[in-house]
Parts: C-alpha cells; sequence; structure tokens
C-alpha cells in the first residue's frame, strides 16, 4: 500500500514539475489508451480463469443488483439535493 501512495505522490510532484511543458497537454489522451489496454488485458484474464467464468452467473446477478442499487441511490441523492438547493421562491420542482 505504501509503494501505491509513493508512485502516486511521485505522479503529482512530476506532474507539478512538467505542469508547463507543451506535450503534457496531451496526458489525457494517453491516459484514456492505457486505461483502455488495462481493461481489455483485464478482460483477457477474466477470460482465462475457469473459477470467474464457472461462478459468471451469480457474479453477473450480484453486479445487477449492486449496479441498480448504486444508480438508484445516486439518483434519489441527486433528486434531494437538487430539490433543496435549486427550489426557486416556493414552486414546486
Amino acid at each position: 500500500m505504501l509503494n501505491i501512495f509513493l508512485v502516486i505522490l511521485s505522479g503529482v510532484a512530476t506532474g507539478y514539475a512538467v505542469r508547463k511543458v507543451p506535450f503534457v497537454k496531451h496526458a489525457g489522451s494517453v491516459i484514456t489508451l492505457v486505461i483502455a489496454l488495462l481493461l481489455f488485458f483485464m478482460g483477457v484474464s477474466v477470460g482465462t480463469n475457469d473459477q470467474v467464468l464457472a461462478t459468471f452467473s451469480t457474479i453477473g446477478i450480484e453486479a445487477l443488483i449492486i449496479t441498480i442499487g448504486g444508480t438508484s441511490g445516486t439518483l434519489l441523492c441527486a433528486w434531494l439535493l437538487y430539490s433543496t438547493l435549486f427550489k426557486k421562491g416556493g414552486e414546486k420542482s
């Protein structure tokens, strides 16, 4: 865990040091590409794991329930926050 924290801090320090270098503006595109590659290889790893594939239906149902719950909770909180903070002069939303 300490290694990960040190890597993040070194990235922040490096980013701060080179923030005025012109090619750093393209870092977002490179990061997007790297994340896409990581997701691809993660999928390859899951696809080659027999244990994960054997329990995929159970994992899928649990993931669906968590996703629906998380999305519903986020929407409810966003609606409550919006209706509380952005209500205009007694108007109903």
